[in-house]
């Protein structure tokens, strides 16, 4: 047990904090829902493949993907209909920078003033690269490296691939104007023996800021039951990021993903959990398909509308019931007196068969 607390708060404080947030959920957000993040899914396509991804990218052929034009007449309705203020586009995939009219899209999304950050696995990140990024108004961006050398490359089935993410993030430090260049590396049974190296390591390449996440029992690590970490591991992998998360000029951070117990909730991340699926997020797929967070399994229930049939701004007012309902209070999560904290917990892991989290840190952490 540490002596001292990242949050400065005690268990008692911080449960009355997630009892306020609780409230705010049921009687304020889930009937007044604020879009604040829209992400784009700019292709399925992927230059690597990685045992763990949620969406299986790589692994279908894209079916009419929208067009640059089409995507970028979705934005002047966003902006007509929500405005800029508020409202910060994440730009994902697959890789991004594998659309060949990327920067068309961004450039122009800049021009309407939107705020925009990505997500990427920086191999294709270079020195000018970086530059038309910057130009382009990218203010923010998420880097994935998932170990050293070796277990990196095996882990993406990418060989070459930890050179070039390195040189990637390089290029965006060194061309500077960016609000925020962040490492994320996600966790499993056989890496997380490293952290302490991933921890010296990472830091030598000059980012401030390293998001560390466990392995989701989603997409493809399904079928490799055997990167999922135990229970021990995953107490190893809080306590090292409680431990690290202000020690140097590198924070060390958790992800959004679950509810942690009020011992680990503001002890490695900023804020307490609260699934933001359909209540502050909405994505949109490379088909134009509208969905809430991108992580989440996709089912055809799930599709809320798709942006070439129907009105984006009308779809997020009128639909996503399912997201802003207290439906998963069953089976195993019925009786749980952590419900009104976790609400079943993140959409992305709850199974819909089995209707129960696939992922529930109750019994591990708390």
């Amino acid at each position: 047990m540490f002596l001292t607390s990242n949050s400065g708060l005690g268990v008692k404080e911080k449960t009355g904090h997630l009892k306020q947030l609780a409230d705010y959920r049921e009687n304020t957000l889930r009937k007044h829902p604020e879009l604040r993040s829209l992400f784009i899914e700019m292709t399925g396509k992927c230059n690597e493949h990685c045992r763990h991804c949620g969406s299986n990218c790589g692994d279908f052929e894209e079916v009419n993907p929208l067009t640059a034009q089409e995507i970028m007449d979705f934005l002047d309705r966003v902006k007509r209909d929500f405005g800029t203020d508020k409202l910060r586009l994440c730009i994902t995939g697959g890789e991004p920078l594998l659309r060949r009219d990327f920067f068309e899209i961004m450039n122009y999304a800049k021009k309407l003033g939107f705020k925009w950050g990505m997500t990427s696995n920086g191999t294709l990140i270079t020195d000018e690269v970086a530059e038309k990024l910057r130009q382009a108004g990218m203010r923010t961006v998420s880097v994935s490296l998932d170990g050293l050398k070796e277990y990196h490359e095996w882990f993406r089935q990418s060989p070459g691939s930890y050179e070039k993410t390195v040189k990637g993030i390089r290029a965006l430090l060194e061309n500077g104007g960016f609000e925020h260049v962040q490492i994320t590396t996600v966790i499993t049974h056989k890496n997380i023996g490293d952290l302490e190296k991933m921890y010296k390591e990472f830091g030598k390449i000059g980012v401030k800021s390293w998001r560390v996440i466990n392995i989701e029992p989603i997409g493809r690590a399904k079928e490799q039951q055997e990167l999922i970490l135990s229970k021990e591991e995953y107490r190893k992998l809080f306590d090292f990021i409680r431990e690290y998360r202000f020690k140097g000029p590198m924070e060390v951070c958790y992800g959004c993903s679950h509810f942690l117990g009020e011992e680990y909730e503001r002890e490695v991340r900023k804020w307490y959990f609260l699934c933001n699926a359909g209540v502050y997020v909405a994505s949109v797929m490379y088909n134009g398909d509208i969905t809430a967070c991108l992580d989440i399994e996709r089912r055809p229930e799930l599709v809320q509308g798709n942006i070439r049939t129907d009105d984006f701004k009308k779809v997020w007012e009128e639909k996503f019931d399912i997201y802003r309902t207290d439906w998963r209070k069953t089976g195993k999560c019925a009786d749980c007196e952590h419900y009104s904290f976790c609400a079943g917990d993140a959409f992305h892991s709850w199974n819909f068969d089995e209707m129960e989290p696939n992922l529930c840190f109750k019994g591990i952490l708390f």
